[in-house]
């Protein structure tokens, strides 16, 4: 009989405040209950990337409020931004290059964009919402229509990694109504028209990129940076300005002109236009170490600027009567050196005096020191122009966020303090996860309440909801395990002490010396429950008794129980101890040395019974199995090997990772008899992987982790496992309702394996005819990528066009039989048709083609074969013919006309069908525009006899002249359509 094993899946995620590899939003809190005049001092929500899943804080409580997870998707969050047209639509950018657009109310997927080829590194929505602008380290732009969920093109010029992009707002062009003698400007509104149809994009080769969107093309382009590498860049609220940074602390400040850059659009241009980017001058940062993000406040003249330390820079923009006064005074200290010195200022001279420089507009204002490496800081609390205070939030690289108030210039003139400007630490989320990597993890006997130790804090979660119970302050741990009774957790650090400590009164019991200052590095509860032994890297191993000793209470004559460890044995080695286990039966103590041997003794004297030699490595974890028979070792040379404990003979060994193997653990009490030899592994290339131990097979590889895994822990009876990693996360894998058979998990493995190469491929194939064809080098091209969903929509078309023309043919075959023959049965029709309610073989091919996202639709099109093209053309027809959805109908015929017009024409078999597909969609067209003339009609109708009988609210009151409402045909600008009553 085949043998089945219990299967594990990813349960749940927590300890992750926010990751390193990407930024923090801040939002107001949208909640309705709170008051409109509460939301100017509200702390708001914080977005923020955690490996694959975003997460939304409220940053006051602390509390998780939302979490979004694609659970097809195992990549984690690189960029995150927010539409400021609808707030609550948010922009992920992923490692694989996909992005996808969240809506924060329902956390559910509006939609999905994949078309670059490595990690986004930045996004950025256009002001209206329509457009998001993508750039990723594939060095390339992408530009995104929201509306049709396709992308329009990529922008490709830049040689590295794109480090920032914004949209310009131009003011849009005046032009002379053609139905009119008078100079009417049309569109001239009481607040002037903008248009967004340039776009700034920065990368790490140094330059800076000003491209036109409506007729793609690179317009300008400057070297951003002196010293080689531009990483960050920062817009102007009003879009007059950017600041771009790079290494060393260099900002370089630019202007940009956009009444030059709207003539540009306005038409053909004679000669050579003047530079829209123009640079002012070069600020240096404090800090001279790389400058990685830019922030202007929206409603005040400050600017945030920070690298990858432990500070964020404040600068002040002065106001231009700031400015001016600055300038007086700096000329006339000027004048004063030179008449001290009987020196005559030259004309030149005082004239270049007045003009302001970048330093003397910008100037540096305070240095927020924030409690660790900063990875994006951004403006809270937007209030008005007027306000003393500032709020900024920052995300650090060590898993925490944190909350600064500033004083203003305006605040501290008001307080006449003279000082450095005051700010303060007013808010910090920081105890859901740790600073430092978890180096340890330990389970209570009941399996309810886990143990987290890392380098410096000990934390003990509630593993059913989640939550963090306790926030311990410790040394730096490196081993614990909880007490029997769970009421005490024993840590050793890396000073040689032993740290007890009370989870119920959260104190530290007593630190023992235990190993006069070097390292514990593993301790093992003795199966009985009344000792424990610690090893260290003093190459001894220590026995210690659990005693219960009566203490005075201080100032009192009664006394309390207390336990204290008591030394009562110790192992001398020859070599640092890496790994201690006892045996179930109490009767072995295996022990794992650094000269990569696993020494087993006798429990009771002590005695050497077996040297297990093997590993070319030092071994880092030893685990024995509930029936005593079989000990598993694992080592930093990547191999697991499996021993009998009976001779000390090596079973199997294999290469288990691809990185050193950091934890092994046995099931400890199984249910079943047969559980008791499976076998979990953890690595430091993010794999947690589980064996069969008997038969030498891999079970499972579980995938989630973004880092290596330094700590593992499974559960008494293997109902869950609990994983720690360098990317700051704790998961906990647990068993499912289905059951794995190892020929067919071999067998999915293998199909993933070639569908991901088969989708490589195609996608090089297209790159490769791209390049053939003369676009390879071309500055605008199609963003298309094959995935394995393009492929496999692809594949599902491609069905459904074959066995619909077959069914197609056989339906009309039956008509003409029909006419015939009145009484003749219908035929036998593909059993695929039936399934789905006897529709149609048109109807069944346009629902499988419905069903492809828009982002992915023509992705999937290029799958489809051109000897396939016949019969989708056929079909395409049929829809144009019977206004099935023409809109997707012809969307698809002009792409296929777009991707394979060579062959088409080369060809020549597909003219007919062609023509028909052009007569049918010519005839749609004139239906439409007969109707969308009947509407402007019947709405001109309208309006005619809504101005006769001066009802208001179709013609809004500013739509009129100054005069009166009579003089609409004189005054009137534009028509705005406002609403119908």
């Amino acid at each position: 009989m085949v043998r089945s094993y219990r299967r594990y899946e990813a349960s749940h995620t927590f300890g992750t405040i926010c990751t390193a590899s990407s930024n923090a939003i801040w939002t107001p809190d949208h909640s309705p209950l709170t008051p409109n005049n509460a939301r100017a001092t509200d702390a708001g929500r914080a977005y923020v990337g955690a490996n694959e899943e975003v997460l939304c804080w409220g940053v006051k409580k602390g509390e998780l409020l939302s979490r979004w997870q694609d659970k097809d998707n195992h990549s984690e969050v690189t960029t995150l931004t927010q539409c400021a047209a609808q707030s609550d639509l948010f922009a992920a950018g992923y490692a694989d290059g996909s992005i996808r657009i969240w809506d924060a109310l329902s956390g559910q997927i509006v939609v999905s964009f994949n078309g670059h080829r490595s990690a986004v590194t930045h996004l950025q929505f256009d002001g209206e919402g329509a457009r998001l602008a993508s750039g990723s380290r594939d060095t390339d732009v992408i530009v995104w229509n929201l509306l049709s969920e396709t992308a329009e093109f990529r922008l490709r010029g830049h040689k590295d990694q794109i480090t920032g992009l914004a949209f310009l707002q131009t003011p849009v062009r005046r032009r002379q109504s053609p139905h009119t003698d008078e100079a009417l400007d049309l569109g001239a509104d009481d607040a002037e028209e903008m248009e967004e149809k340039y776009l700034v994009s920065t990368s790490k080769d140094a330059l800076i990129k000003l491209w036109d969107l409506t007729s793609p093309h690179c317009v300008e382009t400057h070297v951003a940076q002196t010293n080689g590498e531009c990483w960050a860049l920062g817009m102007s609220p009003d879009g007059a300005g950017c600041i771009t940074a790079g290494n060393d602390g260099e900002l370089k400040v630019w202007q940009i002109d956009l009444e030059t850059l709207a003539s540009l659009g306005g038409g053909v241009g004679e000669g050579k236009h003047e530079n829209v980017l123009t640079s002012r001058g070069i600020l240096r940062r404090q800090g001279r170490d790389r400058t990685i993000g830019v922030s202007f406040h929206p409603k005040q003249d400050y600017v945030a600027v920070h690298g990858s330390d432990k500070s964020v820079e404040i600068w002040r923009i002065r106001p231009a009567d700031e400015v001016h006064r600055h300038m007086q005074r700096k000329r006339r200290r000027r004048r004063e050196k030179a008449a001290a010195a009987n020196e005559a200022l030259l004309p030149e001279t005082e004239e270049a005096m007045g003009i302001p420089l970048v330093d003397d507009i910008f100037v540096s204002y305070v240095v927020v020191r924030t409690g660790g490496k900063v990875r994006s800081a951004c403006w809270a609390n937007f209030t008005s122009r007027t306000s003393k205070t500032l709020q900024l939030m920052v995300s650090t690289t060590n898993n925490q966020l944190e909350m600064y108030t500033l004083t203003t210039q305006r605040g501290q003139q008001k307080a006449q303090a003279k000082d450095t400007p005051e700010y303060n630490r007013s808010l910090a989320l920081d105890i859901p996860g740790h600073r430092t990597d978890i180096r340890s993890l330990a389970l209570s006997s009941d399996d309810r309440m886990l143990a987290s130790a890392s380098a410096g804090q000990l934390k003990i979660w509630n593993l059913k909801t989640q939550s963090c119970l306790r926030t311990l302050d410790c040394g730096q741990a490196l081993c614990s395990t909880f007490l029997p009774g769970d009421r005490i957790v024993l840590l050793g650090t890396k000073t040689g002490d032993l740290e007890m400590y009370d989870i119920s009164t959260s104190s530290l019991i007593e630190s023992i010396p235990a190993h006069e200052g070097q390292a514990i590095w593993t301790l093992a509860l003795h199966p009985d429950g009344r000792s424990v032994v610690t090893g260290s890297a003093d190459k001894s191993a220590k026995f210690w008794r659990f005693d219960i000793i009566d203490e005075e209470i201080p100032g009192t004559r009664r006394t309390t129980q207390r336990l204290k460890l008591t030394q009562t044995r110790q192992l001398k080695l020859s070599d640092d101890i890496l790994s201690l286990c006892f045996s179930p039966d109490q009767r072995l103590l295996a022990v794992a040395t650094l000269d990569n041997t696993v020494k087993v003794f006798f429990t009771d004297t002590l005695k050497p019974f077996l040297t297990l030699y093997g590993h070319k490595l030092p071994v880092l974890n030893l685990s024995i199995s509930a029936d005593s028979k079989l000990i598993a070792t694992c080592s930093a040379d990547k191999n697991v090997r499996i021993w009998g404990l009976d001779f000390g003979d090596c079973h199997k060994a294999f290469f288990a990772h691809q990185d050193s193997v950091m934890q092994v653990s046995f099931i400890p009490h199984p249910v079943e008899k047969d559980e008791a030899h499976i076998l979990f592994s953890a690595s430091k290339d993010g794999m947690l992987k589980s064996w069969d131990a008997e038969k030498f097979q891999p079970i499972q590889k579980l995938e989630g982790h973004k880092g290596e895994i330094w700590a593992m822990v499974v559960s008494r009876t293997g109902e869950r496992v609990v994983t720690a990693s360098h990317d700051k996360s704790i998961r906990v894998w647990e068993v499912g309702d289905d059951l794995v058979f190892l020929e067919e998990e071999r067998e999915k493995e293998q199909e993933a394996m070639y569908e991901a190469t088969v989708a490589q491929g195609l996608d090089k194939d297209y790159r490769d005819e791209a390049a053939e064809a003369g676009n390879g080098e071309d500055e605008v091209a199609g963003a298309s990528k094959q995935t394995l969903a393009t492929l496999t929509h692809g594949e599902r078309v491609m069905e459904a066009l074959e066995i619909g023309l077959e069914d197609l043919h056989l339906m009309e075959t039956y008509e003409r039989d029909k006419l015939r023959t009145p009484n003749l049965a219908i035929p036998q029709r593909n059993p695929v048709f039936l399934a789905l309610g006897n529709v149609s073989a048109e109807q069944h091919v346009l629902a499988t083609l419905r069903r492809v996202p828009a982002a992915s639709l023509h992705d999937a099109l290029l799958v489809i074969p051109f000897t396939t093209l016949p019969t989708l053309f056929t079909f395409l027809l049929i829809f144009l013919q019977r206004r099935m959805q023409p809109e997707l109908a012809w969307r698809v015929t002009y792409f296929l006309l777009q991707a394979h017009m060579g062959q088409i024409v080369a060809s020549g078999g597909l003219r007919g069908v062609l023509e028909g597909v052009l007569e049918a969609y010519e005839g749609w067209v004139g239906e439409q525009r007969g109707v969308l003339g009947f509407n402007l009609a019947g709405l001109e109708v309208m309006g005619r006899e809504a101005r006769e009988r001066a009802v208001g609210g179709y013609v809004d009151e500013g739509m009129m002249g100054e005069e009166d409402a009579g003089g609409l045909e004189k005054g009137r600008k534009k028509r705005g359509f406002g609403n119908v009553g």
